[in-house]
């Protein structure tokens, strides 16, 4: 099993607002841990479509949105036009100014091709003493539906999908940290079954939206019965009489640049 850079994913910026939003509800938690003050730098990497940036900035913060993904800032800039986005690699990415504190939600995981970059990166945005608080999918993150898809994948003769995604334990990831030169504050590892309410297709339509790039390369006559066993696989595990769950492991984490 390999895990790549979706350096290819183009995002559906509205899709990702309308049928999974729940990205961004369940990151309030995350920037309460933050506690932005009035007047505070932050930067929101990986903000998505600006919903959690904007938040931190109605607590009196001054905050930059940095995203992947043009269609994301373009909506951001779009829906909250007071505030400032750009578009920027988290693996390489830099600042003309220290921040007071670096936030990321739900991204983390995506910057699978060097996470220790990303990290260094988020080193030297902040100033001595600033914050890096994040929260990301850790190991264990959508177990049953990765091996939903193996499985399917090798039922129909495909190669192993390369998987996009960096979803770390808490050890390895406070190894990561500490090599870095940030010192723990919190570190939690806990299961969040998610209801897939926008996901009538269920693990099919999550495919779709979070895993695109693997469907790239499969013949156009076999990508309906692939995801349709794909649904097969994981019903056991994530289907409900109320609905299709995903089986998300998040990673929380705070910490401090020495």
């Amino acid at each position: 099993m390999r895990y790549d850079t979706p350096s290819l994913i183009q995002w559906n910026a509205r899709a990702y607002d309308s049928s999974f939003g729940y990205v961004s509800a369940q990151g309030a938690p995350l920037v309460d841990l933050l506690d932005p003050q009035p007047g505070e730098r932050v930067l929101d990497l990986g903000c998505g479509t600006g919903v959690l940036t904007a938040e931190i900035a109605s607590r009196g913060a001054r905050v930059l949105g940095i995203d992947g993904s043009h269609s994301m800032i373009e909506t951001a800039i779009a829906q909250f036009p007071g505030l400032d986005f750009t578009v920027g690699d988290g693996h390489d990415f830099t600042v003309a100014e220290p921040y007071d504190a670096v936030f990321s939600n739900a991204a983390l995981h995506w910057l699978s091709r060097d996470p220790d970059a990303v990290i260094e990166c988020v080193r030297m945005a902040l100033q001595p003493g600033g914050r890096f608080v994040g929260e990301l999918g850790g190991a264990g993150n959508c177990a049953a539906l990765v091996a939903a898809m193996l499985t399917a994948w090798r039922e129909h003769g495909l190669r192993d999908p390369h998987l996009p995604w960096y979803f770390p334990s808490p050890a390895e990831y406070a190894v990561r940290l500490e090599r870095a030169g940030f010192t723990l504050r919190l570190v939690e590892n806990f299961d969040r079954p998610t209801p897939l309410d926008d996901c009538p297709n269920g693990a099919a339509d999550w495919v779709r939206m979070f895993a695109p790039s693997l469907l790239e390369g499969v013949p156009v006559a076999t990508v309906e019965p692939l995801l349709r066993r794909v649904n097969e696989l994981a019903a056991p595990a994530l289907r409900r009489e109320s609905g299709w769950m995903a089986d998300y492991v998040r990673l929380r984490f705070a910490a401090v640049r020495q």
